[in-house]
Order: C-alpha cells, then structure tokens, then sequence
C-alpha cells in the first residue's frame, strides 16, 4: 500500500480524498496513508474530519506554503510519500514540481503551469521538466482532472476502438448546476475569471486560430441539461492533443456561461476589478482579482445549494475502415448526488475522482513512465474502466451527422 501526500484543500481535494478513502475502507490495496497539506490547517482538519465521519478512514494533516521549495522539501522527506499529488492552484506547479525532484518523488496534478503576472498558461513550463524528471528515475503527470485529463482520455479511447484516424475534435463542457448566488465561480475565483477573459484559441490545420474572448457562441442541446449556449474558448488539452495525436485537423473547446454570469462579468471587466496588475491602495499594493476572489463566494461552499448537472464530452469525427462516422462519449455528473457522497458539488467532483483515478493508475503500475507525460500518452482502458466503478460513469452514441457548426 502506498502512501499519498495531497496539496491542496479545497473542493477538488476533498473529493479526491474521499474517493482514496474510500478505496482504503474497501480494503482496494492501492492506497495506504493520506497526508492532506495546505496553507491553511482548519481547511484540511474541516477535510478529515468529513472523511473520517463518511468512510470511518483517519487521515493526518499538515500545514505547508506550496510556493515553499524548502519547506515542501523538508515534508517531503520527512512523510517519504510514493506519490505528491498537486491539487493547489496552478501557480504552484513548478515549485511543487522542484520539491519533487530534490527527494525523487512521483508527482501528479490537474491544470497546468500558470504564471502569477501573466494570465497564460501552456504545458511548456513543466515540459521543459521532462529530462530532469526522467534522470531522476520519477514520473510526472500532468492534467489528471476532467478536462484536461479526462477528455484526453475519452479522445484516446475513441482512437484506439472506433477509429482508424480522427480529424475533427470538439469539447464540450456544459454545467447545467444553478446555485442561487447572483455571480459565484465552480472553481476557484482568480484561476476561473482569468481563464474566461483570455483570448479564444482553437488549433486548425497545422496553426493556432486566436479571436477575442467569448464572441463565438454556439447553441447545443445538452442531455440532463437542456438547450444551452456555449462559447468558444482555449484550453490547455488543446496543447497537448495536437502534440501527441498531429493527426488531427481541428480541435475546438466549448464551455456554456448563463446570461447573467456574463452580464457580471463583463461589469467586473469594465470597472477594472479582473486586472491581475497591482494598484494602489490607502498606501498599499493590491491585486483587484484577488480582492475580487475574497469576497466572491468560496466554491467549496456551494455544495449544498447547487442543483443541476454537468455534461462533459468529446465529439470526434473520423474515419474508420475508410467510412467517415462522428461518436460523441460524455459524463453527465449530478451535483446532489455528488455532494451527498462527498459534501462537495459536480465540479469539484469531476475533478477530483478523476485525481484519484490518475493517482491510481501511476500507484499499480498501470501507467509507469521516467519523464513528464500528458494523459493521452497512456492506454485508456483501465482509467476508463475506474470512471465507471468510481462515480463518472460514461455513454457512447454515435450521431448522424458531424456538428454543422
């Protein structure tokens, strides 16, 4: 049995670690100890104490700065955890991935790099890893969440049974989930907002397609949802489908946002409190999104007013023994049922299993490698099979036509 360190204690934390106790109470074998750290303790104590009353599995806990190398070092050495699993802000990638390196320990996390002064993020940063990771003898995976992680995986599996090339992919990711707030964010705040305001970028024969944020929309009809409008938008699998299956012609990422989210924020925008810049303030520095972030709702409270679901999926079109066809695979998540099992809401859950679920593969040898991989770089079979057992069940249809948009 394996001994797991998890950084990080907000939503997608606490379902991750839910789910590895859970596997832990079955008596599975592949995970052993839980250590939950992060930067404020009553978070992680608040998170064990909800596991413990729910699968009767104690874990310990421990304060810790991610952005601190040689703190994290240290704890690292201490605990000697087989695996770090990263579920902090994407800020704190690469110091976590440094204190990786300095004990030789396996790491693993779910959104990639992302400067503080920049809002840009892309896989090049921890790529650039690779080698280290590899001479050190450790792996490193990256994207281990829904989207990116999940996705890449549908898109593989795809690949590898129902088509012999693919050449178009589009993503799709609606959260049908109403929480009664006028403006909150799923996830958390500064990392959502910058996301949404950056500039659309989808990849299209061989070079990226970049437009303004939020000006392509298109309706689709969702299953368990309903009709909805979702927009064009870049994110991080684009990057890493594109490097590892070329074969592809276009790769699109659509997200749905209600009327009123984008009224709000477009106000935000307009009054200048999404810059990610310093202003002056009675005498002092400020960030507005971090002020903005502190007085928003905390995702992780939104579990019990969320209803609704999600519905998350690929839609490819290919070719398969030279006869063209389009399938569409999607996870349709219930925030109620989620938050019943774990006391979190669908996104943080779609998140979070599938962390588990990557820390599981990496711990039983499914997925081994030296270096730094993406999701797409692995047999799916296996991480398809855990969506079902664990909570993410999946359907395949095949649809008459390709999109027509």
């Amino acid at each position: 049995m394996s001994k797991i360190l998890v950084i990080g204690a907000g939503g997608v934390s606490s379902v991750a670690v839910h789910k590895m106790a859970q596997l832990i109470a079955a008596g599975n074998g592949t995970f052993g100890e839980i250590l939950l750290a992060s930067r404020t303790l009553s978070k992680c104590e608040a998170i064990a104490e909800s596991v413990k009353q729910r699968t009767g599995v104690a874990i310990t806990t421990a304060q810790i700065d991610a952005d601190d190398v040689p703190a994290l070092t240290a704890l690292i050495e201490q605990e000697k955890p087989d695996l770090v699993v990263n579920l902090a802000l994407p800020y704190q990638d690469l110091p976590i991935m440094d204190a990786c390196l300095a004990t030789g320990t396996d790491y693993l996390d779910t959104a990639n790099y992302e400067p503080r002064d920049e809002a840009k993020f892309e896989y090049k940063w921890q790529w650039d890893y690779h080698d280290r990771f590899k001479d050190a003898g450790i792996m490193a995976l990256l994207g281990s969440g829904f989207d990116p992680g999940v996705t890449s995986v549908f898109t593989c599996w795809l690949k590898k049974h129902h088509f012999d090339r693919i050449d178009t992919l589009d993503i799709l990711d609606c959260n049908g989930g109403d929480h009664g707030q006028h403006f909150a964010t799923n996830f958390n705040p500064e990392i959502n907002i910058r996301e949404v305001t950056a500039n659309s970028r989808h990849w299209e024969k061989g070079q990226w397609v970049e437009g303004p944020p939020l000006t392509q929309k298109q309706e689709f009809d969702f299953e368990a949802v309903g009709p909805k409008n979702m927009y064009l938008m870049y994110h991080e699998e684009i990057e890493s489908l594109k490097t590892h299956l070329p074969e592809i012609q276009r790769i699109r990422f659509w997200m749905t946002f209600g009327d009123a989210y984008l009224t709000h924020l477009a106000v935000l925008q307009n009054v200048g409190m999404t810059r990610i810049d310093p202003v002056m303030y009675e005498g002092r520095e400020i960030i507005p999104l971090q002020f903005l972030k502190a007085v928003l709702p905390e995702p992780a409270s939104l579990g019990e007013t969320t209803k609704g679901n999600t519905n998350i999926g690929v839609i490819a079109t290919g070719v398969k023994d030279g006869v063209e066809k389009t399938l569409y695979v999607k996870n349709i998540c219930s925030h109620e049922a989620a938050y019943e099992e774990t006391g979190n809401q669908g996104v943080s859950y779609t998140t979070g299993v599938p962390a588990m679920i990557g820390a599981a593969m990496m711990l039983s040898g499914q997925w081994r490698g030296k270096g730094v991989f993406n999701m797409e770089e692995f047999d799916p079979d296996p991480f398809m099979e855990m969506l079902n057992q664990h909570g993410l069940p999946w359907t395949l249809e095949e649809l008459e036509a390709p999109l027509a948009f």
